[in-house]
């Protein structure tokens, strides 16, 4: 995979960003999600690939479609698989909040898991705790591998979880073990970003979150030599039956890393609303300054691009 395709798809989350950045703080969801969406179609058009989307966008929301199975790129160029989130943490745009990115992975062929739109039980860590972590095991468990493996106290280790009631045993275990608990609203790729960046002040990710960012937070994760294992957890049988015909036979396997996110993988986000991992979109009267994180399996390469958009020489999104 040409590594120059990476600074081509960083243009097509750039966009994405601007677009729904437009809508922050404006309480409607499904039209930031969709200016996000059309932006990122638009400009994957101008992209030289022939790519199959594995992983979509809006079905769950009923929102604009960057559906499963649907052809994108100039249709010339290396056959790929994406997995898009045009707007990760919708609800945080359009309430103003922090942390919300447009996200992209890409593979080569048959590199991403194509995993249906339903729930996902995740455990990622960084690079120091790499092979060590079991999502069998007990959270109390993996806090006292991760403490070995970082040299420190459970005390010390900081673990994000999504703030939601499914998750209240799981908070209720994780303040028993007296570790630091960061509670978010949305948004768990980023979370999942930051377990391996090492001034994030975030050491793991527990809990549920929706199966296609699982897929994109494992990409993002063999770029940067973290861990990640994921169990499906579907919400009904027309989901356990959708996880069939997407060729997923056995419903409570453990998925590891590379079975989610094999071989050559890119990684590239951009920042929508400002956040710990990312700067978000900034309006000028001259245009706009985006803040985007680009990333490589093959080299372990992470590029942080800050960069102008001048819109009386671009499209206004």
């Amino acid at each position: 995979m040409n590594r120059n395709l990476a600074l081509e798809f960083v243009r097509v989350t750039e966009m994405a960003a601007i677009a729904s950045a437009r809508q922050m703080g404006r309480g409607d969801e499904k039209e930031a999600d969709r200016a996000a969406v059309d932006a990122m179609r638009t400009m994957l058009e101008s992209v030289e690939c022939n790519a199959t989307v594995v992983i979509g966008e809006g079905e769950r929301d009923e929102a604009p479609m960057l559906f499963i199975g649907e052809k994108v790129g100039s249709g010339s160029g290396p056959e790929l698989e994406i997995a898009v989130d045009p707007l990760e943490g919708t609800t945080i745009c359009a309430r103003g909040g922090y942390n919300s990115i447009s996200v992209m992975a890409i593979g080569e062929k048959g590199n991403l898991m194509h995993a249906p739109d339903t729930y996902m039980d995740k455990i990622a860590v960084g690079p120091e705790a790499k092979g060590l972590i079991d999502i069998l095991a007990t959270p109390t468990e993996n806090l006292k591998r991760i403490a070995e493996a970082k040299k420190c106290r459970i005390q010390d280790l900081t673990a994000v979880v999504l703030d939601r009631p499914r998750h209240v045993d799981l908070i209720a275990e994780l303040r028993e073990t007296g570790c630091r608990i960061q509670l978010i609203g949305d948004g768990d790729v980023s979370a999942a970003i930051a377990t391996a960046l090492p001034d994030s002040g975030v050491d793991v990710l527990f809990g549920i979150g929706a199966a296609p960012e699982g897929v994109i937070s494992a990409a993002a994760l063999r770029c940067l030599g973290g861990d990640f294992q994921g169990i499906l957890k579907p919400r009904n049988e027309d989901e356990i039956i959708r996880a069939k015909k997407m060729g997923i036979a056995d419903i409570n396997k453990v998925f590891q890393l590379e079975e989610l996110a094999s071989g050559n993988v890119m990684f590239v986000a951009t920042g929508v609303t400002g956040g710990n991992l990312l700067e978000g979109v900034k309006f000028k009267p001259w245009g706009a300054t985006t803040h985007s994180l680009v990333m490589r399996s093959a080299s372990g390469t992470i590029r942080h691009i800050s960069a102008e958009h001048h819109f009386d020489t671009k499209p206004r999104y």
